[in-house]
């Protein structure tokens, strides 16, 4: 797929990283310039791109920006009609301990209304940067879950089949509403990692039994 990251911070980059690696066409742009060149430069493969039009004629783009600037960087690469658009953000805290929205919200459902022709799906927001970068593979037939919320089939069957590319696992988590209770497990994850020290080689998954 042709594939635009929106970032160029740790989760843009290990993006690039995997997407290129999966053999996708992908193209980085944030609003630093020189920092997306830095990471095109590393993925071979990869190119950046100006921020103005850089979603055009992308099957997905990726919004790795941190939750604050998410809306003023989609609406900067502008023309998203009809596009899917793949939203990891979570709305934390300055501490990164808690969230400033939920219960009637969530970052994915407020970005959704700020571009309304858009086809955003949540996903990829419970996976750490550290784990993205590294792998979905935990070793012993283990791998990372990524959980996918859109209103939006065309959408979810998008970010379900790049995850997939990249060697993650995929669980249906329904409706758009649903981030609201993906950014609070996100939250969850974050503290175990940070608050109680875990570490980054931690994600969250989901079991049945057979």
């Amino acid at each position: 797929m042709k594939v635009t990251v929106i970032g160029a911070g740790n989760m843009g980059s290990a993006f690039v990283k995997q997407l290129v690696r999966a053999g996708h066409q992908v193209s980085v742009t944030a609003r630093d310039s020189a920092k997306a060149a830095q990471v095109a430069a590393a993925n071979p493969g990869a190119k950046a791109v100006a921020t103005a039009g850089a979603a055009a004629g992308a099957d997905a783009v990726v919004l790795a920006t941190g939750y604050p600037d998410a809306v003023s960087a989609l609406q900067a690469v502008g023309g998203l009609q009809g596009q899917v658009v793949i939203d990891i953000t979570n709305p934390l805290t300055a501490d990164y301990m808690g969230l400033t929205l939920g219960h009637s919200t969530s970052a994915a459902e407020e970005i959704a209304k700020a571009v309304p022709g858009a086809e955003v799906v949540k996903g990829f927001n419970t996976v750490f940067a550290q784990v993205l970068a590294e792998g979905a593979d935990f070793g012993q037939g283990r791998k990372v879950t990524v959980f996918v919320a859109s209103d939006s089939a065309r959408a979810k069957q998008t970010a379900a089949a790049l995850a997939e590319s990249m060697g993650f696992g995929v669980v249906d988590a329904g409706g758009l509403k649903n981030a609201r209770y993906l950014e609070p497990l996100a939250g969850l994850n974050i503290y175990l990692g940070y608050g109680a020290g875990l570490g980054t080689a931690i994600a969250p998954t989901w079991i049945r039994k057979a």
